[in-house]
């Protein structure tokens, strides 16, 4: 190995060719950097673009169907329960598929029962567990649901 890293002779012209190199390296590659995180943004803003046609294309045909009398008269039937002078409807109350109902429930009795705890015992064990409780949840109420952020 020695003798073969001996064998090479650097000249001027070699060690200026091997030096522009180098600097052309060190120029180069954050030019290239930027051009792909350029491509990466263009890529999303193109992405980005194609969903706001999809959206404006559906919310024309949507007006579009807002203007046919027909589909405005089926609306109001739907939505409102608008119906035709004459016409009797007929709305079902207890419409839920069978795994949705509620499932029976105890007949709630009508006597008064005591308890046999102690409430102000249960209410100080409850305190001291709440004080002593390693994980805190995170507070919810009156904390804005964070909204889509928009993509630069």
């Amino acid at each position: 190995m020695r003798e073969w890293l001996g064998g090479i002779r650097l000249s001027g012209f070699m060690v200026i060719m091997l030096g522009l190199v180098v600097l052309a390296a060190f120029v180069l590659v954050p030019t290239i950097g930027t051009y792909v995180d350029q491509r990466q943004q263009i890529a999303a803003l193109e992405a980005a673009v194609q969903l706001s046609r999809e959206q404006v294309e559906e919310l024309e045909s949507q007006r579009e169907r807002w203007n046919d009398p027909a589909y405005i008269t089926t609306q109001a039937r739907e939505r409102l329960y608008y119906v035709k002078p004459g016409e009797v409807i007929y709305l079902v109350d207890d419409d839920l598929p069978p795994e949705l109902e509620p499932q029976e429930q105890a007949p709630v009795s009508e006597d008064v029962e005591q308890t046999r705890t102690d409430w102000m015992s249960q209410l100080v064990r409850s305190v001291t567990e709440a004080g002593l409780a390693q994980t805190v949840a995170p507070v919810t109420v009156g904390v804005p649901d964070p909204g889509p952020t928009p993509t630069p």
